[in-house]
């Protein structure tokens, strides 16, 4: 068997005003409703909405033999249905043809799993309920925010009941083995992990209207050719932001085009079908275990976590926010409980990174400070108001 996994991951923060020292204690509005409103109406009509009917349209032309899985976020389910509820609609749809697999996710697009295994289980199951709720669906197979692994997280999920796990094929993890196959925990509980491959990942997502890459332009042909050259593999996982077609590679660039004939070019030149996580899960026997005691993530050279906690302004401000785990917790007050887990997202210690890194490029796109210091200034104010109101 010869198997292409597309996976999509479908995320919107709730961005944060500006909020200023003085607002400590008089304000308590702390996110920016006009801009979550105006990026989220623009990228529904740049990505979201064109990019689900292109992938209605292949589904239904190859009967079925197009498969694709999604993560969606909490936070951007919760904006879809504020404000762009047929993007919701267009998602139930996909759903419907039974061509399209739901990840398991972190409600928040936290980092729970690197600090607190309840919470990590808590926003787990938030996001399990809201998949139930507005699909109908239960997800089997799991990914992390960040795609960001290591043996403990690959435990925690387990125990969450979780089949797989989709994961970053990790250089320092992989060594000398390949991503186009299956793995399993090292502690060989079940869980198997599916690796992704970078390389082609990363043609599409990030280097497609690269003109400087000796590759460019990208064709069908030329993909499917280096797709026939990869020495005999099981399955070659393409995961990548959905915002990849329409808002980080424009229409303009041919993206769409390129995805709309994907398919053909892959049925007709290859032995290569699409399948998603679950079906590999099922029906791959795992090569290898895989191990690792650092996180690895999908971000940078190193692959790593430090992104989100790479300096001192970010792990003071991440430190800070758990903390309050069970101060918030205790108050049982759902008000309190929300905002605490708003302000876990991931983007909001992303925003706050002093390094340069080679993806850098498309997530400045949306980062709305001018300075990594600024965003943590304006993330420790609001977290400032924030101890006001718990006590």
């Amino acid at each position: 068997m010869k198997n292409i996994c597309f996976y999509f991951q479908v995320h919107q923060p709730f961005r944060l005003r500006s909020y200023r020292f003085f607002d400590i204690g008089e304000s308590h509005n702390y996110y920016d409703d006009v801009q979550n409103r105006w990026l989220c109406r623009r990228i529904a009509d740049k990505c979201y909405l064109p990019m689900n009917a292109l992938l209605l349209e292949l589904i239904e032309k190859h009967q079925g033999r197009f498969k694709i899985a999604f993560s969606i976020t909490g936070t951007a389910l919760e904006q879809f249905m504020e404000y762009t509820p047929e993007v919701v609609e267009s998602f139930k749809a996909l759903v419907k043809t039974g061509c399209v697999e739901l990840l398991g996710e972190t409600y928040m697009h936290s980092l729970a799993a690197l600090k607190s295994e309840e919470e990590f289980a808590t926003q787990v199951k938030m996001h399990t309920k809201l998949m139930q709720d507005i699909f109908g669906v239960t997800p089997k197979v799991f990914r992390n925010t960040e795609l960001i692994y290591s043996d403990d997280i690959g435990r925690m999920v387990r125990r969450l009941g979780f089949k797989a796990q989709c994961i970053e094929g990790a250089k320092q993890m992989l060594a000398w083995r390949s991503p186009n196959y299956i793995y399993e925990h090292r502690d060989h509980n079940g869980l198997k992990l599916l690796c992704k491959n970078f390389q082609l990942s990363d043609d599409i997502a990030f280097r497609f209207s690269q003109h400087s890459w000796a590759e460019f332009p990208l064709t069908t042909e030329k993909y499917v050719y280096w797709l026939n050259a990869i020495d005999n593999p099981e399955c070659i996982n393409l995961f990548m932001d959905y915002e990849t077609f329409g808002e980080h590679q424009w229409k303009e660039t041919g993206i769409f085009e390129f995805m709309r004939y994907l398919p053909e070019r892959v049925f007709s030149d290859s032995d290569f079908g699409f399948e998603t996580p679950s079906f590999l899960a099922d029906n791959l026997s795992p090569k290898d275990v895989l191990s690792t005691i650092a996180p690895v993530s999908w971000a940078d050279e190193e692959r790593d976590i430090s992104a989100w906690l790479g300096n001192d302004i970010q792990n003071d401000a991440f430190n800070q926010i758990y903390d309050l785990e069970e101060k918030v917790k205790n108050t049982k007050n759902e008000d309190l409980l929300n905002i605490w887990r708003h302000l876990q997202t991931s983007d909001n210690f992303y925003y706050m990174c002093t390094k340069w890194f080679s993806d850098g490029d498309v997530h400045k796109y949306f980062n709305h400070y001018s300075s990594p210091y600024e965003a943590y200034t304006n993330y420790m104010n609001i977290l400032s108001d924030f101890r006001l109101s718990l006590k």
